[in-house]
């Protein structure tokens, strides 16, 4: 018996039943309301047939009829205003007080900070809400904690060595100026940075795609290789044209090896990227191998300044 068939020997119930069925997956609530209202238009069924084929109220029968007379009153929301569930927050008065005493023990940051950030997850503060009474999910409360809450999740920043300098911002804009300045006079500016690196296996922060169950094997704990030691990245970036290059050390992160990466880039590839340059300005942290304050960087500079035929400006 074929298909056509089958649905000639159903009644008209069964048969409108078997249409929702087919399609109310790939409807969202107007659709199903709008389909079975048009089930509804046939003079051969009633409101009560289509409802209990479908599944659907009669109010919402009559509310997709009304849609389909007047197909301008539909917008773009699926549900009126104050539809749907009522928030917990509403039915359930006390949950923001308690959510906010489990938090508060375990908040960081300043408190006088509009922005605040947790240290428990999702998963221990509802298990302690329930646990106190409250019928909330792990996905509720992360919802909770960000509105009306206003908490976020976020790592953590250095500040217990001292206050932000008041002239910070004027340094910036200062340091902003100067390259700008030099951009337009088509001379180069660069900023210059580094950093140590664990040479072997260990782990770094960050994913990576990988066959499911066979991660990246690495050591337990980050204690330096006494046979590899450490590797030291010293980085130029070209603040105008957008290259950047990397100059690997294997020794000790001196000044020396910071203006030795300065003049390999310049040799490789700053001076074909400006070959009329008469001066060139370093931007860069004041600590470290670059440091404001070390003479050692200093001389170094100004070793490579004439060699280079440079005015270098940091």
């Amino acid at each position: 018996m074929s298909e056509v068939d089958v649905l000639r020997t159903m009644t008209i119930e069964e048969t409108i039943r078997a249409r929702s069925l087919a399609v109310r997956d790939h409807l969202n609530e107007r659709g199903r309301r709008l389909l079975a209202a048009a089930e509804a238009l046939d003079p051969q069924t009633s409101i009560a047939e289509v409802s209990r084929a479908t599944g659907l109220a009669k109010s919402t029968l009559w509310r997709g009829l009304k849609d389909l007379a007047d197909p301008a009153s539909l917008t773009g929301t699926l549900r009126r205003p104050g539809a749907g569930r009522r928030p917990l927050t509403e039915s359930d008065p006390s949950l923001i007080v308690d959510l906010t005493r489990l938090v508060e023990p375990a908040t960081l940051g300043d408190p006088m900070r509009p922005l605040l950030w947790v240290s428990k997850s999702h998963q221990k503060l509802a298990a302690a809400l329930v646990a106190l009474g409250h019928r909330i999910s792990a996905a509720t409360v992360a919802k909770l904690l960000v509105t009306p809450l206003g908490y976020r999740r976020q790592a953590n920043r250095k500040t217990h060595e001292g206050a932000t300098h008041p002239d910070r911002d004027a340094q910036f804009e200062h340091i902003n100026t100067q390259v700008l300045h030099f951009q337009e006079q088509g001379q180069p500016a660069v900023s210059v940075d580094k950093k140590k690196e664990l040479v072997g296996d260990f782990k770094n922060a960050g994913s990576d795609y990988r066959p499911t169950g066979c991660p990246d094997l690495v050591n337990t704990h980050d204690f330096m290789d006494q046979d590899l030691g450490k590797a030291v990245p010293h980085g130029i970036y070209d603040l105008g044209a957008n290259p950047g290059w990397v100059t690997v050390g294997v020794d000790g992160d001196t000044a020396e090896f910071a203006v030795n990466s300065l003049r390999f880039w310049w040799q490789q590839m700053g001076r074909a990227r400006y070959p009329l340059a008469t001066c060139l300005l370093i931007t860069a942290d004041g600590g470290g191998s670059n440091g404001s304050r070390l003479r050692l960087w200093k001389r170094e500079l100004q070793t490579f300044a004439e060699e280079m035929g440079l005015s270098v400006s940091v």
